[in-house]
């Protein structure tokens, strides 16, 4: 089977319907290229073992650290290093991020809260 083109923004719109509700739009050896919309402010977490990368494509976000904070815009990308606390919030509505990262981690990272996502749905 040939792959396949998605357009994440178009796919996230058409299949995600709830904000900080990651779902894999593919995978890439033992990581996972995942999307979610992002919502007001998540919740303050860290990830012992992995870096996650975040990618904006519509909209803005902060990613806020204990020391500071960054704004990304469409096409602005950073990397969180592994164990670096941080938390993700929406400037405008229903921005669309693409996170990149190892399928084992979990977006709350090491808080187990009611939005921890274990099972993620996969873009159809």
């Amino acid at each position: 089977m040939p792959p396949r083109k998605i357009n994440l923004v178009e796919a996230a719109d058409a299949q995600i319907s709830d904000v900080f509700q990651p779902c894999i739009a593919g995978d890439v050896n033992e990581s996972q290229v995942k999307i979610a919309k992002s919502g007001e402010v998540f919740d303050w977490h860290s990830h012992q073992q992995e870096d996650e990368a975040f990618l904006v494509l519509r909209g803005t976000i902060a990613l806020d650290f204990r020391d500071g904070s960054v704004e990304l815009g469409e096409g602005d990308f950073v990397v969180v290093p592994k164990q670096v606390e941080h938390r993700p919030r929406s400037l405008s509505p229903e921005p669309v991020v693409l996170m990149f990262e190892p399928a084992s981690t979990l977006n709350t990272g090491d808080v187990d809260s009611d939005r921890t996502v274990t099972k993620l749905e996969r873009l159809v």
